[in-house]
This record gives C-alpha cells, sequence and structure tokens, in this order.
C-alpha cells in the first residue's frame, strides 16, 4: 500500500471526510513523525510497532569493485519494530 492508497482507504471508510481532508490528514501524520524521528524522538503506536532512531559508528569499509579501503561515515537510521499484536496477528495460521 502507498500513500495514495492509504488516502483512498481513509475515504472509503469513512464517509464524512473528502479526499482532499483525506490528504491532508494523512501528509500531516507523516510530516509529524518525520519530525519526531529527526529530533531523536520514539514514535509508539501501541498494536502496530514503534519507530526509533539507531546511530551507527563509522568504519573502514570495502570497495567490492577494486577492494580499495573507504572510509565509512557514521550514520543515524531510522529503525522499526513490530509490536506483539501486529506480530501475533501476522504469524497467525490461516
Amino acid at each position: 500500500m502507498n500513500k495514495a492508497e492509504l488516502i483512498q482507504e481513509l475515504v472509503k471508510h469513512n464517509s464524512n471526510i473528502t479526499q482532499k481532508v483525506a490528504k491532508i490528514v494523512v501528509n500531516t501524520i507523516f510530516e509529524e513523525m518525520k519530525q519526531a524521528l529527526v529530533k531523536g524522538d520514539r514514535i509508539e503506536i501501541r498494536g502496530f510497532g514503534s519507530f526509533a532512531i539507531r546511530e551507527y559508528e563509522g568504519y573502514n569499509g570495502r570497495n567490492p569493485k577494486t577492494g580499495e579501503t573507504v572510509k565509512v561515515a557514521p550514520k543515524r537510521l531510522p529503525f522499526f519494530k513490530v509490536g506483539k499484536e501486529l506480530r501475533d496477528r501476522l504469524n497467525q495460521t490461516k
């Protein structure tokens, strides 16, 4: 599912919301989530999962094509941890 499909599902399941309003709602939610992660805050959505930033140290890597040693800079990456309720639902046998 992509963002456009999410907006359409929101409109489909709630007849009081127009496509324009649904787009604003979805975009606002994602923008606030992005801002929270940039600040280093953790996001927890009960029953779904949590998002956090993991910091990785720099290291010396190797270019696989040339074999040359390259310095890889430290980085911060988003990390998602699935919630128990969603994990259990995904692992139910059909």
